[in-house]
Order: C-alpha cells, then structure tokens, then sequence
C-alpha cells in the first residue's frame, strides 16, 4: 500500500502576497510597454517623408510652382526658392516644433 505523504500546503495570506506582487509585474511591464508603443508610433516619420520625396519628384517633373505651400494634419509642407539653383523643401510640425529640411538642386 502506498504511503501518502503530507504536502505542505501554502497560507492564504501568501497566496494574496504572491497574487499581488504577479498583478504588479504585469501592470508595470503593460506601463512600460505601452510607453514604448507610444513613442515608436509618436516619431513615427515615414509618412512626412513619404510625402516630400512626393513633393520633390513632383518639383523635379514641373507640376509643381514656387513657392508652394501645403497643410496637411499637423504638418506644413513648403517649397520655396532659396537661389538660381537652390529650392528648400521643408516639414513643419506647428504643435511639436520638429522640422525636416532638404535642399533640392535644379537639373540643367
């Protein structure tokens, strides 16, 4: 016959401490995540300059006129002519202040 040996079970109090500290690993690794997710998504640029090689290869190809301004979400699109042979193409985002500049070289 096989003896049962007693298995020493745990207190519901440390089931409540060990249940509590599980739920506050999860809530600060879901903060830290949701941090991360966030900021990935908030400097996101690959829409802007998607939209200035747009702007640039309508430029380069005539279907555009300087200067050229355009308002799109929060960000300013502009093209303006700094020289003979110089036009500054440039993003603004009026509520965070970021920009992107490129400068464009007119083809002979």
């Amino acid at each position: 016959m096989v003896i049962l040996k007693k298995v020493k079970a745990s207190t519901l109090m440390e089931t409540l401490v060990a249940t509590v500290i599980i739920l506050i690993i999860f809530i600060i690794s879901s903060l830290i995540l949701n941090n991360v997710f966030g900021n990935i998504l908030a400097n996101d640029l690959q829409p802007i300059e998607t939209k200035m090689l747009e702007l640039e290869y309508e430029y380069k190809n005539g279907k555009l006129k300087l200067p050229y301004q355009e308002d799109k979400g929060e960000w300013l699109y502009s093209l303006q002519k700094i020289s003979d042979k110089k036009v500054r193409l440039k993003a603004e985002n009026y509520e965070t202040n970021q920009s992107i500049t490129e400068e464009l070289y007119e083809n002979q």
